[in-house]
């Protein structure tokens, strides 16, 4: 019997997003709870799923408050590491004029990039229905070697393996290297989430359905892959084909879009537990991308991402409203 709906390795950092001036007229930056794979795991838990994280932070003051910020959301700890040599990652999130967001990261190295193969509890993963995993634990070692571990632990077990590329360019020494282990990613999941620029960036073509017919066709372990494409809403992909596309739900309170398509993920995956991923039609993908679509659109009013995710019952009241 599973222990876990999701298990999820990778980055817990400190968002540090911008949130006005000081009298001086200096920026001031808000020290938010983030990283890609907790965020959805935060979103999980708000639905009643039970997860867990593997992964690591220094054992400092922010990441004191990053291993409470999991307990406070639910999330197990069991695979959560401390190191007493490098400090916990911290990233600047700084918003553009056009409402899109700049990133610094203070990482060389930073905590997350130091969890071992012998560091990750193969037990968490083999006790999980779905297994998700990113790009950012497979940019340097020794996490790319415990990524590896957790990945292969996974498809041994039988667990749906679940992949976000979460492209950020300046973690990466080139881009090519970057494109390396997205492909390899996708060699390895059975779920993708994508956003628009991650498929004009990774295939080369600026029409969103000749790229991921090209990602699809390489790539035929994909069963679901889920295009989010900000403001213009989401695509679905099914077996290859494309399954729904449903509108965003836009609103004038949008603050800053830090953790929106994390959220679109984790509803995702919580579509796939409720309906088991060789079970869905065109109906239950449109309703999985309308949940996910409104859950994005919530968080994107709301000050950082892990620990003010919506509940089942805003995200329902919210798609009321609007219909």
């Amino acid at each position: 019997m599973t222990k876990y709906d999701v298990s999820a390795l990778g980055e817990l950092l400190i968002d540090f997003t911008q949130s006005g001036l000081s009298s001086q007229g200096n920026p001031l930056f808000e020290a938010n709870p983030g990283g890609a794979p907790c965020n959805v795991l935060a979103m999980l838990e708000k639905l009643g799923r039970k997860t867990n994280f593997i992964g690591k932070v220094g054992d400092d003051a922010f990441g004191g408050q990053l291993e409470a910020a999991l307990k406070e959301t639910g999330i197990s700890t069991e695979g959560l590491v401390k190191d007493k040599d490098v400090h916990t990652t911290l990233a600047l999130v700084a918003k553009l004029p056009n409402g899109d967001r700049d990133f610094s990261f203070y990482r060389k190295p930073g905590a997350d990039m130091m969890l071992t193969a012998d560091e990750v509890k193969t037990e968490l993963i083999e006790n999980a229905k779905i297994f998700h995993f990113g790009t950012l634990s497979l940019t340097d070692e020794p996490v790319k070697s415990a990524t590896h571990k957790a990945v292969e632990t996974a498809e041994k077990a039988g667990c749906v393996l679940s992949f976000d590329p979460n492209l950020r360019e300046p973690l990466w020494n080139s881009l090519d290297e970057a494109h390396e282990q997205v492909e390899w990613g996708l060699n390895h999941c059975h779920v993708l989430k994508i956003s628009d620029n991650e498929v004009v960036w990774f295939t080369g073509k600026q029409d969103y359905e000749e790229g991921m017919q090209a990602i699809l066709k390489a790539h035929p372990g994909i069963v679901l892959a889920d295009l989010s494409m900000g403001a213009d809403g989401s695509r679905s992909y099914y077996h290859g084909t494309r399954a729904a596309e449903v509108p965003a739900f836009l609103q004038e309170g949008t603050i800053e879009t830090t953790g929106a398509g994390d959220t679109f993920c984790a509803n995702i995956l919580n579509g796939v537990l409720e309906y088991g991923l060789e079970n869905l039609d065109e109906k239950k993908i449109e309703g999985m991308l309308t949940f996910a679509n409104a859950a994005a659109s919530l968080v994107t009013t709301r000050k950082g991402a892990l620990r003010v995710m919506p509940s089942r019952e805003e995200v329902e009241a919210f798609i009321a409203s609007r219909s």
